[in-house]
């Protein structure tokens, strides 16, 4: 009797490790499935934020303080998408003929009065809690890894929340957590972490409206996490998709710019 049922034991130990030893794909299959899932939810909504082909856009920028003071930046912004950026700075009268230029991760600030462009990176501040990539960059695609980490149902409204975490130390923030709404994919709110894990500021995706063919957030509302009642309002208008050919983003192309 105890010789069958440690013959069994062997048996039933036999099929378990040979269930194991085939069929170890699934797991990894379903978090590769996962991450292919993440990136079509953030290119989806990167198609919303901006037009994917090359546009044009008017950026307001209002700073608040929590003292209730008010500083208002106005921008022009040419964009082919995550490769090349012009941010041009049209008000105040002081700073009008800044303009930054970025290619790729590069990014350059040309100012009048100085012959020389200066390297700037894409996580400096450039206003209130504007950051130089937030006008820069259009997209978080190819900037971050996205995970999926789980749905939350907010209000009546079901969303995926990523993770994105930077593809390299280049990039604007280091890590984002980003809902994404499930029915239309329009981005709701971002949270942006530093390096040490600190939440710095929370983006509210506001004022959807048709421009340029789609249904698009007119106005972003940054929050600082550390400083409670600082927060910055940018106001997109006249989004136009249109061609911008290489010279454009050139070093000539900018002195007209500055005329």
């Amino acid at each position: 009797m105890n010789s069958i049922r440690s013959n069994r034991f062997h048996h039933y130990s036999f099929l378990a490790c040979l269930i194991v030893s085939i069929n170890p794909l699934p797991t990894a299959q379903a978090a590769d499935l996962s991450d292919k899932h993440a990136e079509v939810i953030l290119r989806k909504a990167d198609a919303i934020r901006f037009p994917q082909k090359s546009f044009e856009t008017n950026v307001t920028i209002t700073t608040r303080t929590a003292e209730g003071n008010d500083e208002t930046f106005k921008y022009r912004i040419l964009s082919r998408g995550n490769e090349k950026t012009l941010v041009i700075t049209t008000d105040p009268p002081s700073d009008r003929g800044q303009i930054m230029l970025m290619s790729g991760r590069d990014l350059w600030i040309y100012m009048p009065n100085i012959s020389q462009p200066i390297r700037l990176p894409l996580s400096q501040r450039l206003t209130g809690q504007v950051a130089n990539g937030d006008l820069a960059r259009a997209n978080f695609t190819g900037d971050y890894h996205p995970k999926l980490l789980r749905t939350e149902t907010i209000g009546k409204q079901d969303y995926y929340v990523l993770e994105l975490t930077a593809v390299d130390r280049s990039v604007t923030y280091h890590r984002v957590l980003y809902w994404v709404n499930r029915s239309n994919s329009r981005p709701y709110k971002a949270e942006f972490y530093t390096l040490s894990g600190r939440l710095i500021k929370s983006c509210f995706y506001q004022d959807f409206a048709p421009m340029a063919g789609e249904v698009r957030p007119t106005q972003l509302i940054m929050k600082d996490a550390l400083h409670r009642g600082e927060q910055s309002i940018l106001e997109y208008r006249n989004l136009t998709v249109r061609k911008l050919p290489d010279k454009y983003f050139t070093k000539d192309y900018l002195k007209k710019l500055q005329q």
